[in-house]
């Protein structure tokens, strides 16, 4: 008899990285931990999300009720990375002044920019802006008509970064550095491919089997079904049917409704899990969830930002009431800081450094978000050889799982101010620094799509493949084109709210 193993969601399975979990949040697992594994409770699985064999039944329930344990433990680190909205703007002193949108530049919505040099919560003096609009300025009007080049940009820049990514999804930094030189292809400029890649370093490093189909250079035919491209449809949706005044509950019922289980993963799995068991949000952010400061927010964030040009703050508070379904504390904040580094960009007169600045405003300074996302900028200032960079950023964050939002975030702006923001340097930088190589790939080609500001100023070898072509199963989306989903969030972004 074949034993269906479902990932992310088994108890036995999630108990390890809720220990894994709490010793990063600042609460105190050891007693727990001793008693899972005196009954021969096993590790969290390395790279998958199920272990090989199931758990005893003394064991599987045994897991439900340390899980419930684990979640009441008092965390040390509560004060300093709170979840709720009105505490963490409290924390932030540069948090973005709301003005009408489209009548002045982002930089116009916060009273100034957080000092990155600092690593505690004090107030530095913020540098000059080095974008070209600068504090007041006034901004073109933006209608549907001048943000759909930049929409579109930034939606081709999404699926070419996820789908560079995908191929190499899971495996390790030496795999990935190993496959790309031995096709000629490192430092990464372009699509990976099996071409001339010797069959042992195949065997030793077998591309994502779900991707090599579909991600290779030799294989691609549009944009293949991915997470990362399907959640800003599920955001299109909400917002037709919401508006920007959507509540938690109503990205719960969108969920239900329109995303299929199986296409969710780690955090997202446990909280349409949670649903169905009859949980309500925000708590089903928390129960039973090891995965809550995992990436699975931060890919949702794009559509926040891209339909609110010039307005961070509003951007960062969307993506939190996104966020609270299933994420808490860096989880939520790694989402909050794409959503406003986004909005800035996409009012088309900034640079990426101004626009981390602006996703720094609305993550709480003393976070350990924030403290990763200041060191990996820094870092990326002071070294010219990109891999110094990565090796660095992987020896600081060795502990965190490789789906965790803290390296990744990090990763991120590393990589975007690396770049200085070009599309093609952007994307590729990120994927060659590994972990969720395909989200990253996509968030880097989404924001320096919008900075690119047209279709055309992307190199063509990333948008052509694409076929102006999405496969999903979200919806009526299937087969839609990048031009139409640019259209569509031009007008949810110029719509008027109540």
């Amino acid at each position: 008899m074949t034993t269906l193993r479902l990932t992310w969601v088994q108890p036995e399975d999630l108990l390890g990285h809720e220990l894994h979990q709490a010793e990063e949040d600042g609460r105190e697992p050891s007693a727990i931990a001793a008693r899972w594994h005196r009954a021969g409770g096993p590790q969290s699985p390395q790279r998958a999300g199920a272990s090989p064999q199931p758990a005893s039944p003394y064991l599987r329930a045994l897991a439900q009720d340390l899980l419930d344990e684990l979640t009441d433990l008092p965390s040390r680190l509560k004060d300093r990375e709170p979840t709720a909205l009105p505490k963490i703007k409290a924390l932030c002193p540069n948090w973005p002044v709301p003005t009408a949108v489209g009548r002045r530049s982002a930089r116009a919505e916060r009273v100034g920019t957080a000092d990155l040099s600092r690593s505690s919560g004090g107030v530095g003096a913020a540098p000059p802006p080095s974008g070209r609009g600068g504090l007041g300025e006034e901004e073109p009007s933006l209608t549907p008509t001048t943000l759909h080049p930049r929409l579109e940009a930034a939606w081709l820049g999404r699926a070419a970064g996820c789908l560079l990514g995908k191929p190499v999804e899971k495996l390790p930094l030496d795999g990935i550095r190993q496959l790309a030189r031995a096709t000629g292809n490192w430092p990464l400029t372009t699509w990976f491919t099996e071409r001339g890649l010797p069959p042992h370093l195949k065997a030793t490093h077998p591309w994502n089997r779900r991707s090599a189909t579909t991600s290779l250079a030799e294989n691609i035919d549009g944009m293949p079904e991915d997470d990362d491209l399907n959640y800003p449809l599920l955001n299109l949706l909400l917002l037709q049917r919401h508006g920007k005044h959507f509540t938690t509950t109503d990205v719960a019922r969108l969920w239900l409704d329109e995303l299929p289980a199986g296409r969710t993963f780690t955090a997202e799995r446990v909280a349409y899990r949670n649903l169905l068991d009859g949980i309500e949000p925000p708590h089903t952010a928390r129960h039973r969830n090891p995965f809550r400061e995992w990436i699975g927010a931060l890919i949702r964030a794009d559509a926040h930002g891209w339909t609110n040009p010039g307005a961070p703050a509003t951007a960062a508070e969307q993506a939190h009431r996104d966020a609270a379904l299933t994420h808490t504390a860096n989880g939520v904040y790694a989402a909050m800081f794409t959503a406003a580094a986004i909005a800035e960009a996409a009012t088309g007169t900034t640079d990426i450094h101004a626009c981390l600045r602006t996703g720094l405003t609305v993550v709480p300074p003393d976070s350990r978000l924030a403290e990763a996302v200041r060191h990996a900028i820094q870092l990326a200032a002071e070294h010219r050889d990109f891999d110094t960079v990565v090796d660095e950023l992987h020896a600081t964050h060795a502990s965190y799982h490789w789906v965790h939002a803290i390296p990744n975030t990090a990763l991120l702006a590393a990589a975007l101010t690396h770049a200085d923001g070009d599309f093609t340097a952007s994307i590729c930088r990120v994927v060659s620094g590994g972990w969720d190589t395909d989200s990253n790939g996509a968030t880097a080609g989404s924001i320096t799509g919008l900075l690119a500001g047209a279709p055309e100023a992307i190199p063509s070898r990333w948008t052509t493949p694409l076929k102006n072509r999405l496969a999903t199963s979200i919806g009526d989306f299937n087969g839609t084109g990048f031009d139409t989903l640019a259209d569509l969030t031009a007008q949810l972004a110029t719509r008027p709210t109540a």
